[in-house]
């Protein structure tokens, strides 16, 4: 699907009743446009005979953490062992967690499935994910047990300091729970999960559901990407940064020469795309058709929270492959994702939409 084609569509799922006049006029184009457009869409499979009968949408589900985030920002340079004078927040957190809101707020259909305690973070959670539009109906209760946890500091400039989990919870999830809920994931276009389940569960899901229905991993870190090293070959698509990327490949990265080294190893393994985070430098995108490409935009003179960038750009990948952008377009939607999302103080920019996306780019493509 086009970009043209994507807007009309969803004009089309929100008013299906419209003429074809009313979309020109919206899109500022001509209504023949529309008409060739929408017959684009009609051979895709994407609208259904007369009437403009959309296909059921399809829809993508996360397995893995939903935490709360607690963010402290100091106001000056830290000093250890000491109170740092700072601002406090906190919000519903967790890599997958984020992901999925970050995909219902682009406008994606998203099912989510974790695991919570009983407490009063549980309903913050919760109450957070369903304002968002997530689908949380499928989640999993442990009773007397906490929610998962995450606390982050921040220094001066926004950057992470140092961090702490407590993702215990989702150590409960397991494969004869997520049977079932097999119907739910067999059904879904693709499913992205973290690092952070049971290497059990986390082998499970890769073992039913790849590669038939497409699998995205975030190694998360660099303790939990060991989990992931085994089980490579089962992956879709990887999104790790460059010291988690040396875990898994085993090759240690101080140029690019053997970035791109690192990628080819994981790609020999069977993974088929990999997107390797270089922070300020953007990212280095491989795959096994032998692609690859590094792309950046524009710094941000100030950047507010680091913590969600990643989440954010994952969202974006799955957006860009759900609605079969290339992968250049892939590329720059998923790093302005990026930079919406550490433009804002919290783990998730409530702003977050494709017309901000596309405003961002505007901006920011070098």
């Amino acid at each position: 699907m086009t970009q043209r084609e994507r807007e009309i569509y969803e004009i089309i799922r929100a008013m299906p009743m419209l003429e074809q006049s009313d979309i020109a006029q919206k899109l500022n184009i001509t209504r023949s446009s529309v008409a060739v457009h929408i017959a684009n869409l009609q051979k895709k499979g994407y609208i259904l005979g007369r009437g403009y009968l959309l296909k059921e949408q399809d829809y993508i589900v996360g397995i893995g953490a939903a935490n709360v985030d607690i963010h402290g920002r100091s106001k000056r340079s830290i000093i250890l062992r000491d109170s740092n004078p700072g601002h406090m927040s906190s919000s519903a957190g967790g890599v997958t967690r984020n992901v999925s809101e970050n995909l219902a707020r682009l406008g994606a259909s998203v099912k989510l499935i974790t695991a919570l305690g009983d407490d009063i973070y549980a309903e913050q959670i919760r109450n957070e994910c369903s304002g968002a539009g997530i689908d949380f109906s499928h989640s999993m209760v442990v009773e007397n047990h906490p929610s998962s946890t995450y606390i982050s500091i921040l220094d001066e400039q926004g950057d992470m300091y140092v961090a702490m989990s407590d993702m215990s919870v989702l150590q409960r999830m397991s494969m004869e729970f997520l049977k079932s809920k097999s119907g739910i994931i067999s059904g879904a276009k693709f499913i992205t999960c973290d690092t952070g389940l049971p290497e059990e569960v986390l082998e499970g899901i890769l073992d039913v559901y790849s590669p038939q229905t497409p699998v995205f991993v975030d190694p998360v870190s660099c303790t939990y990407a060991e989990k992931i090293k085994p089980h490579i070959g089962k992956v879709d698509t990887l999104k790790p940064n460059r010291l988690e990327t040396e875990v898994i490949s085993g090759v240690k990265i101080h140029n690019e020469t053997d970035l791109e080294r690192a990628a080819d190893v994981l790609l020999e393994k069977g993974l088929k795309h990999i997107y390797i985070s270089l922070g300020s430098e953007g990212c280095f995108y491989m795959n096994r058709d032998g692609v690859k490409i590094k792309r950046a935009l524009k710094p941000l003179e100030q950047m507010e929270n680091a913590t969600g960038g990643g989440d954010a750009f994952m969202a974006a990948v799955l957006y860009s492959r759900l609605y079969e952008f290339d992968v250049n377009e892939t590329l720059d939607f998923a790093l302005a994702a990026g930079v919406a999302a550490i433009s804002y103080k919290g783990t998730i920019n409530p702003s977050m939409s494709v017309d901000l996306i596309e405003k961002i780019l505007e901006e920011r493509r070098l």
